[in-house]
């Protein structure tokens, strides 16, 4: 169970959270929701198709996107944050400043997703205040820089090794051990070959005891994969590729698929989840 701020989210199968920027400046969706009704009704249409939760975006974090100040950020997301919660929507806040963040939660909010990791005190104290549950993502430097050349001895274990101390430090920080979720960061600060390294061995982040998060929806990498059989593609010519992404995360242990094509999202998710062995499975096969 991931128990954020009043909600009990079952995860006993998979998890889908829907991506919803209201950017102009997104990779896949920029400019597509900067109007707060129809990004309402897109946020609407998610839930409908089987998103457990909806993640709000106001500033885009694709490499080398330029930063919003905090305004221009609130001022793009709580209209719509406002517009979910009062439709009984779980809203995930998509943020790295504690000050949206915190609005967004007096808002409704149920869930911080910051893609620096709760690497600000700030944002750690915001989060354990409002008792929201929250994502702990790793990412290498900063959006503007951190495509510059990644480098990493072990991707995977340095990876895990954040993501256990930012768990720890949030816990210190008062954040509840239920409401945390932790995400290995895939195109945040890493080459093609650590991406799929990391999905290789989700394991080993599934080991560290804390619901697992994957958020591969249409990325770059997943172009190059397909680029000898597609040629160039666009991010919503996608779908297909991060689908089949989507199956390995849940055949490894992850509980939460963040996509953009929800419903899409949803079948393949299930049916993955449907292939793993249950403890009765192993039971019969051992004896």
């Amino acid at each position: 169970m991931w128990r954020v701020r009043g909600h009990d989210l079952p995860l006993d199968a998979p998890l889908v959270m829907g991506i919803l920027n209201v950017t102009p400046d997104s990779f896949s969706d920029g400019g597509r929701h900067t109007d707060a009704h129809r990004a309402i009704e897109a946020g609407l249409a998610m839930v409908s198709d089987g998103a457990a939760v909806v993640d709000v975006g106001g500033e885009s974090t694709r490499p080398y996107a330029e930063p919003v100040s905090e305004a221009d950020e609130l001022a793009r997301v709580l209209p719509v944050v406002e517009g979910l919660v009062a439709s009984g929507v779980v809203v995930s806040i998509d943020t790295s400043k504690p000050g949206v963040a915190a609005v967004a939660l007096e808002h409704g909010a149920a869930i911080v997703n910051d893609v620096t990791g709760l690497r600000d005190e700030r944002m750690r104290t915001v989060c354990a205040a409002s008792g929201a549950g929250a994502v702990i993502m790793h990412m290498r430097g900063t959006p503007a820089d951190m495509q510059d050349d990644p480098e990493y001895d072990d991707v995977v274990g340095e990876v895990a090794g954040f993501l256990a101390a930012q768990t720890r430090r949030a816990i210190e920080s008062g954040v509840a051990i239920e409401g945390i979720a932790i995400d290995p960061g895939i195109g945040f600060g890493k080459s093609f070959d650590h991406n799929l390294e990391l999905l290789r061995h989700l394991d080993r982040l599934t080991h560290l005891g804390y619901p697992v998060l994957v958020g591969t929806s249409r990325k770059g990498f997943l172009g190059r994969i397909l680029e000898p059989v597609r040629g160039p593609t666009e991010p919503s010519e996608r779908d297909g590729a991060t689908a089949a992404t989507v199956a390995a995360a849940v055949l490894s242990g992850a509980s939460i698929l963040r996509v953009h094509d929800v419903r899409l999202g949803v079948e393949v998710a299930v049916t993955a989840k449907a292939m793993v062995p249950t403890s009765h499975d192993e039971e019969t096969h051992r004896t």
